[in-house]
């Protein structure tokens, strides 16, 4: 079998994490190309050591290797405004991105809710770690009953947040938002990011409430089947992903001003699910869910556009 080619532009902990899972676990991948601006990164060091070529010449650099035509698939694990100056300079090539920041170049994609509306797309979006986990909650909800409003909260790791996703907390929270009606079928929506310092580090924890109008109360029953449904289908590609503790459905009291949240649309009920996401520890410490996360996402994208192709072939 012929693997598709991929390349990873973006030597830290999410391109290094990324690039050991193609490696050892993908049976459609193969790495061509580690691609960073730090010749003396970690990244770029053990991706020579096991024997991937690498460039510290950034997205030129890549484009200049050898091999370069071969290259089907490039991960971006950069930044918001590094790839969209990456995805300028590959575009003339007919590359498929797959972007794991939150610049929204392309399409949003959650592999669990709409990864086959996007198959044709050159450059999608992976949302943000706090979007990749909640947003498959929020779209299970919503495929039962109405979401007038969705609030997510994603608790990181103070120590698994580097200095890019430090560089772009106002995208997490922007494109997160975005995702959640986009994506998710929420009318209204709301990202918040916890950086949690406790020592030791903490498990990527997410908290989903959403505001939903059932006045029957009679999609108890569907909502908390439809949620442990999509549980299950994430962890399909991400083993760490688990409910925390029973998902909660409470009648919203006559008085309580949740009006500011929905604009005024009328809701009865809220929904509460509790998350936690564990990391395979392939290269970051198992508390860092917020990164595996993001790569095993990413990995399950680049795994279905290859299996195609090679079918197609």
């Amino acid at each position: 079998m012929t693997r598709t080619r991929v390349a990873v532009i973006g030597s830290g902990n999410i391109g290094t994490d990324l690039m050991i899972k193609v490696l050892r676990l993908s049976e459609h991948l193969q790495m061509a190309a580690m691609v960073g601006i730090d010749p003396d990164s970690d990244g770029l060091a053990r991706a020579q050591r096991l024997g991937v070529p690498v460039t510290a010449a950034g997205v030129r650099g890549l484009i200049a290797m050898p091999g370069f035509d071969e290259i089907d698939i490039v991960f971006d694990a950069t930044s918001a405004g590094a790839h969209r100056a990456n995805a300028a300079a590959l575009e003339p090539y007919g590359k498929f991105l797959i972007d794991l920041t939150p610049a929204a170049v392309g399409p949003f994609v959650v592999p669990a809710v709409n990864l086959d509306d996007h198959r044709d797309a050159r450059n999608v979006n992976m949302v943000t770690c706090g979007g990749q986990a909640t947003i498959p909650i929020v779209a299970a909800i919503a495929g039962v009953v109405e979401v007038a409003y969705a609030e997510i909260v994603a608790s990181i790791a103070s120590k698994s947040a580097g200095p890019g996703t430090r560089a772009n907390i106002d995208e997490f929270t922007e494109t997160t938002s975005a995702a959640i009606r986009d994506v998710g079928g929420a009318r209204r929506g709301r990202a918040i990011i916890v950086l949690n310092p406790a020592e030791p580090p903490l498990i990527m924890r997410d908290t989903v409430l959403a505001l939903v109008h059932d006045p029957a109360g009679a999609a108890a029953a569907r909502i908390d089947r439809a949620v442990r449904e999509m549980v299950d289908s994430v962890a399909a590609y991400v083993p760490g992903y688990r409910l925390k503790q029973q998902i909660q459905i409470t009648p919203i009291p006559p008085d309580s001003p949740v009006h500011t949240l929905t604009g005024g649309e009328p809701v009865t009920h809220q929904v509460s699910v509790f998350l936690e996401v564990e990391g395979a520890a392939h290269y970051l410490p198992a508390y860092a869910g917020n990164l595996d996360i993001m790569t095993s996402a990413a990995m399950r994208v680049a795994e279905q556009i290859a299996s195609t192709r090679e079918h197609i072939r």
